[in-house]
């Protein structure tokens, strides 16, 4: 999430961070506007009815959360090297499942193309 501030700052955009905790002085450095919730992990259901695309990268258990919450609500996943998403028999899911990527340039251009799908923007 850091690297993605940092880059989304650089490149003279504007970063949100929805914070855990309780004091917006734990947000990162790059954050624009940082928002504590006092929510912990609760927040990830916030994060992913804000977006109009998920990017997930890599696949720890909170990432897990965010994707599992994204298909579930009809929200885009692009997954850069994370978690591949099966039914309880091992096959794909039924809808829209996450676009997998294996470098950053492949997420952008599947983040250019869902985000438009999703909210009707070309």
């Amino acid at each position: 999430m850091r690297a993605v501030a940092a880059g989304v700052r650089d490149g003279g955009g504007v970063v949100v961070g929805l914070l855990p905790g309780h004091d917006r002085a734990d947000g990162d450095e790059h954050l624009t506007v940082a928002i504590p919730t006092g929510m912990g992990e609760m927040r990830n259901a916030l994060l992913v009815r804000s977006s109009d695309v998920v990017v997930s990268v890599g696949g720890s258990w909170g990432t897990l959360s965010e994707v599992a919450l994204a298909v579930r609500t009809g929200v885009p996943v692009v997954a850069l090297d994370g978690w591949q998403v099966l039914t309880a028999d091992g096959s794909a899911p039924v809808g829209p499942a996450p676009v997998r990527v294996s470098t950053v340039a492949g997420a952008l251009a599947a983040v250019d193309e869902v985000a438009g799908r999703s909210t009707g923007r070309p």
